[in-house]
Formats: C-alpha cells, structure tokens, sequence
C-alpha cells in the first residue's frame, strides 16, 4: 500500500474493527516486527484479527511467536477467545501457524486482470450476453461517496454479502447507513479514487446488484475490487456479469493509466470466479485463515516472548484508531 493507504488502514481498519497495532523493538532500539490486532464490536466479539510482520533478518528468533503470545493477551484483555489470521499458501508466513499449531479455516484467492490481455472486443460481447438476460434492469455509477437517496440500499446490498462463503466461525456482518458511512470515511482516509456501478430494477427502482473499485492516486496502474454482490431476489439475470463489465468500461474512460485489477474470493465462491473468469481474471495465489484459541496460545511458555531483547511496545496515536 503506498503510505496514506496503510496509515489509514492502520488507524481505521475497514469496517468498525477498531484496530491497535503494536511494534517490536531489539535491544538496540531497532524496529524489526510488528502486528495490528482488530477487535470487531457489532459482531464476532469473540474474535481477534491478527496481521503479524516480522523482518526478514530478525525471523527464526521467536520473535513472531513472542508476538503472538502477546497479542493474545491483548485479546484476553477484550474478552476474544478466538485469534484468527491469513498467510499466503506456500511463503513462510503459512509455516509459521502451521508450527505454532492453528487450525485452517476457509481460503481466499487472489486474481488479476491484465487489461492489456483483454481481446478486442471481448468486453463487449459479454455485455450483450449479460444484457439478453437482463432485461428489466438498467445500469448507473457514481464516483466517490454513495449518494444520500441511495444510502439506505448499499447498505442492503452489503448485507447480502454475508451469503458469501465464510468461515464458520465468523459471523456475518450487520449493514446500516452508519457502517456504510464509516466505510466511505476509510475510503475517503485512504485518498482513493473510488467508482461504484449499481443496477437497478426498473419495476421497482430498488438497486440489485453493486460493483465497486478502488484506485490509489500514487498507483494509478492497480485498482483494487471491493464489493460485488447481487441481492437474492435479482439474482439469475447476470447482473454481476453486466456490472463488472461496466466498471471496466467505466475505467477505459476515467483512468488511462490503469493496467491491472485485482480481486479477491473464498475458494469455494464458485459463482463469482466463474464471472471473474469469463474477464479474464488470472490466479495469482491464495490466502488460508488460521485459527488459534486464545487461551491455548497463553499457556506457551513467557521464554517464547522472543529473543534478541525484542519487546512490543505500542507505536503512539498515530497507530491506534480513536473510539467512536
């Protein structure tokens, strides 16, 4: 992330996680690993997000585990039972929970789309397809915030993600106008440019699916994919299909210099990788969770704190989120 993309992130989280994030110094003062710890507050008050980093010299020291164990106590302190996590399959970031003992819940992969390995006219060919099946339904975007007539409805269709695959134990997220805009202060914190596709019923003039995409100014080649989601009573007109399509024809006008787009499933998502097939998207790697009882991890011995007179010690304000 270029650096007010991840200081945002670091102090907001993305949607009511309430981060802290906690830095590990050696003996000399030498920063060498890190971890943020997220604590939901609306749902899944039992789990702990855990994103931990260790430099690549300071690795094989104890030193992750030692940031583990004091994230857990962190948890405890929260009332979380459960720590869970995401490593990408086959780096040493997947051997370090598999030797500390986690459990492998669902997996994410990640995919790219080269627009540059788009055929002419492909794009346009899968609109037809997707309109013949759509008919009833027309297409409008927006750029940067939701508008206010149209708060009430992004947040339904955010609350049909959660028929989204997940893992068992994470509850599904509870969307109301207050999350959507406190999602839109993440976005706006991040500084990015932000597009939004919806489709809307023509009978009823309720929006039924929703596309949107995320571009970082100092990166104006990647754009990141954020919510797609068809609600329930609208799906089978492949509507995700024609929404994406438009996002990607939206973006061939506003931003000449992207070259890629990246998106991310759970594995067992079989609809929308079928969709993010038929663009083109290409499999880049994929992402396990792992799962740690938080009472488990304190019963490690206080030696595996790490080595090195590594101690964590929380960064300052600029690190934590201020409570809403």
């Amino acid at each position: 992330m270029p650096e007010r993309s991840f200081a945002a992130w670091l102090a907001l989280g993305w949607t009511e996680d309430h981060p802290e994030a906690w830095l590990a110094r050696d003996a000399a003062g030498q920063a060498c690993g890190w971890y943020s710890l997220a604590f939901p507050e609306r749902e899944n008050t039992h789990l702990a997000y855990l994103s931990p980093l260790v430099g690549p010299a300071y690795r094989r020291h104890g030193i992750g585990t030692g940031l583990v164990r004091h994230a857990a106590e962190q948890a405890r302190q929260r009332g979380r039972t459960l720590i869970t996590a995401e490593s990408r399959q086959g780096s040493p970031g997947e051997a370090f929970p598999r030797a500390l003992g986690a459990r492998r819940g669902i997996s994410d992969a990640c995919r790219v789309l080269q627009l540059k390995t788009v055929p002419d006219g492909h794009l346009a060919r899968l609109r037809s397809q997707a309109q013949a099946a759509a008919v009833g339904y027309s297409l409008m975007s927006w750029e940067g915030p939701v508008p206010g007539r149209y708060l009430v409805q992004v947040a339904r269709l955010n609350q049909a993600m959660n028929d989204a695959p997940r893992s068992a134990e994470d509850e599904g997220q509870q969307w109301d106008v207050a999350r959507v805009r406190e999602d839109q202060a993440r976005v706006a914190a991040q500084g990015l440019r932000y597009y939004t596709v919806a489709a809307c019923c023509e009978r009823t003039g309720e929006l039924a699916a929703i596309t949107q995409l995320g571009i970082e100014p100092p990166a104006p080649d990647c754009g990141f994919q954020e919510l797609t989601v068809v609600a329930r009573t609208h799906r089978g007109h492949r509507l995700g299909l024609l929404v994406k399509v438009a996002m990607l024809e939206l973006l061939a006008g506003h931003e000449p210099l992207l070259e890629r787009v990246f998106t991310g499933n759970a594995d067992t998502n079989a609809h929308m990788i079928a969709i993010n097939t038929e663009l083109g998207f290409q499999l880049l790697d994929h992402w396990p969770s792992w799962e740690l009882a938080v009472a488990e991890v304190l019963t490690w011995p206080a030696s595996a704190q790490g080595r090195g007179g590594a101690a964590p010690e929380p960064p300052g304000a600029r690190g934590r989120r201020a409570q809403s």
